[in-house]
């Protein structure tokens, strides 16, 4: 039997609805007790201090990774697949970027600097960040460990030899470069820390796009794409939308 599509819904009486709809927001409920106490446990996670000094090209100059906090005692990094002779950056941390770019402000607001950081050189980042019109500190780390370090970026030898370190375990992964979203804190000695590091489905937590999708009859509407995020475009790459009204 074929299950009805998201647009061949049960129709029911408003009240019918409304039974439904306080039946689903108990698991609501019991979600956001869960994911608040996750965030807690996230909180609660060791500290690692980092030693090495990384340093990145950046348009005011040679900047630190202790530079890249502002002036204050928490940054935000994501980790944007734009690798040396990449055309333009990946169409997925894009979407993630037009999101964190409108959180920058607000960041600020609560001790958290932004930046994001690609291997390619500076001078092939800028012209892709214009084009994309992001107001936001972009860093080159290109002849750094950096992007090796939190397995972001893999060798040739890497990806020739198979499955390579990513998402905390050894997988086969596509490409030379992936995404992700690393967290530092900074002490009263300027001494900086590794506090947290997320990759894979878990960057999913700066697409607002999706979370609005999940709301809507369709959801995310993938289930029949060769891969997630195939119909994500470039901001400045999507065509009209086609509309069903009639």
């Amino acid at each position: 039997m074929k299950s009805k599509s998201p647009l061949q819904p049960k129709i029911v009486t408003p009240r019918q609805w409304l039974a439904s709809r306080k039946k689903l927001l108990q698991q609501e409920k019991e979600f956001t007790r869960q994911r608040d106490a996750l965030t807690r446990t996230r909180r609660r996670m060791p500290w690692v201090k980092i030693d090495k000094k990384y340093v990145f090209d950046s348009p005011r100059g040679k900047v630190t990774l202790a530079d890249l906090f502002d002036g204050r005692s928490q940054l935000m990094i994501q980790h944007f697949m734009l690798g040396p002779g990449w055309e333009e950056g990946c169409k997925s941390c894009s979407f993630m970027l037009d999101h964190l770019a409108a959180t920058v402000v607000h960041l600020k607001a609560r001790d958290v600097a932004f930046a994001a950081v690609s291997h390619a050189p500076l001078a092939e980042i800028l012209p892709f960040k214009k084009r994309m019109g992001w107001d936001v500190n972009w860093v080159s780390s290109h002849g750094t460990d950096f992007n090796f370090d939190f397995h972001v970026s893999f060798t040739e030898k890497e990806m020739a030899n198979g499955p390579v370190e990513y998402n905390y375990t050894k997988q086969p992964f596509p490409h030379e470069e992936a995404p992700g979203i690393s967290v530092f804190a900074r002490d009263a000695k300027g001494i900086v820390y590794h506090t947290y590091s997320t990759y894979g489905r878990g960057v999913d937590v700066a697409m607002l796009t999706y979370n609005l999708l999940d709301l809507v009859p369709k959801g995310r509407d993938e289930d029949n794409d060769k891969y997630g995020m195939q119909w994500v475009r470039h901001h400045d790459r999507y065509e009209p939308a086609a509309t069903t009204r009639k």
